[in-house]
């Protein structure tokens, strides 16, 4: 009897671990696994963290956008998501022929004028030639974009309504949206992604010209100089124009006096400074890095923060619904997958 009872039990123990691991196996291809760790990555930009050789990946085709290879707006972008204590973190990597970080640069003109360079075809907030690489999350807070499920992100997009791109704004009061929006040149350099939101407010070029796109309190991340006097009144201590290597920003706090015999014919230098984030809005953390036509980005943030603007991580048996997009060179014009994508943690 015995016998026959451990072998019943053996039995039924190989059930359950079979339907467990075709259960794993089955996972969709939509779906991100968190793996739970002991150790979490460094973030350094360098993906070789054995932390995120313990989760799986998913591979997230991006199309619609501008640039990337051959012009064509298309790339291949793969997520990782691995968890520890009481962080998340994601790697995100994607291909990208080169690193821009030209973002509306001054540059020197033969009569020693200075110009803000900017793209001919921009007829207002589209510049696809002199901008930064970013990318963006945006997660379905509460389950609350209607449709989300059906249509992910692009619940939010509204083409037209006076704006070559279109508008961002979700259907309702009461709709939220967490926007993670990582910024090549203006908040990454500071170790930061932009924690932003998307609400229901409809575009209104006086008074409301971003529609939904809100940024959480703790701002700015940038501001813009203009010339004085014909030329640009501050400058990086070190006077490296950005097309000899120099910096495409000016970290507020650094500046020095523009000494214009520094440059000659053809130099760019910043045309803005950057800000360290503060409080609800510097939640994110990041380190990106470029190399071989690849980004990688190392993330990091709180499960739980608190803010009503941001999604809560707390319910680690729940899924969360978000979307990925991508820009190469681009102000708005983002490649996006055709999908929603979903977080879970693995146990």
């Amino acid at each position: 009897m015995n016998v026959r009872y451990t072998a019943l039990a053996l039995a039924a123990t190989a059930l359950l671990t079979a339907g467990c691991a075709n259960r794993e196996e089955a996972t969709p291809p939509n779906v991100l696994v968190a793996a739970r760790v002991a150790t979490p990555p460094v973030l350094d930009g360098d993906a070789s963290d054995a932390a995120w050789a313990a989760a799986k990946a998913i591979k997230v085709e991006l199309t619609g956008g501008m640039n990337f290879a051959n012009g064509k707006g298309e790339t291949l972008a793969t997520l990782k998501a691995v968890y520890s204590g009481d962080t998340v973190y994601f790697l995100v990597q994607y291909a990208d022929p080169t690193n821009s970080l030209r973002r509306g640069p001054y540059q020197k003109q033969a009569d020693g004028s200075w110009k803000k360079l900017k793209d001919p075809a921009d007829k207002g907030g589209d510049d696809n030639v002199y901008y930064e690489d970013k990318w963006a999350m945006i997660w379905n807070i509460n389950n609350s974009m209607v449709n989300f499920d059906k249509k992910g992100c692009a619940v939010a997009c509204h083409l037209g309504e006076g704006k070559p791109y279109g508008n961002k704004y979700l259907a309702s009061e009461g709709q939220l949206g967490d926007m993670w929006h990582m910024k090549g040149s203006r908040t990454a350099p500071l170790g930061k992604v932009d924690d932003q939101y998307l609400n229901h407010a409809r575009h209104d070029p006086k008074t409301n010209p971003n529609a939904g796109r809100k940024s959480d309190p703790g701002g700015p991340e940038y501001k813009g100089f203009d010339l004085v006097a014909g030329k640009p009144p501050f400058m990086n201590p070190d006077a490296r124009p950005l097309n000899a290597g120099g910096k495409a920003y000016i970290v507020d706090g650094s500046q020095v006096a523009f000494d214009d015999s520094k440059f000659k014919p053809g130099d760019e230098v910043a045309s803005y400074l950057v800000f360290p984030l503060k409080t609800d809005r510097a939640d994110i953390n990041v380190a990106l890095r470029w190399a071989q036509g690849m980004h990688t980005s190392e993330v990091s943030r709180k499960l739980v923060t608190g803010s009503k603007f941001d999604v809560q991580f707390a319910d680690l048996d729940a899924r969360y619904g978000f979307g990925f997009a991508a820009f190469d060179n681009a102000q708005v014009q983002h490649a996006t997958g055709d999908e929603p994508l979903y977080l879970r943690f693995g146990k």
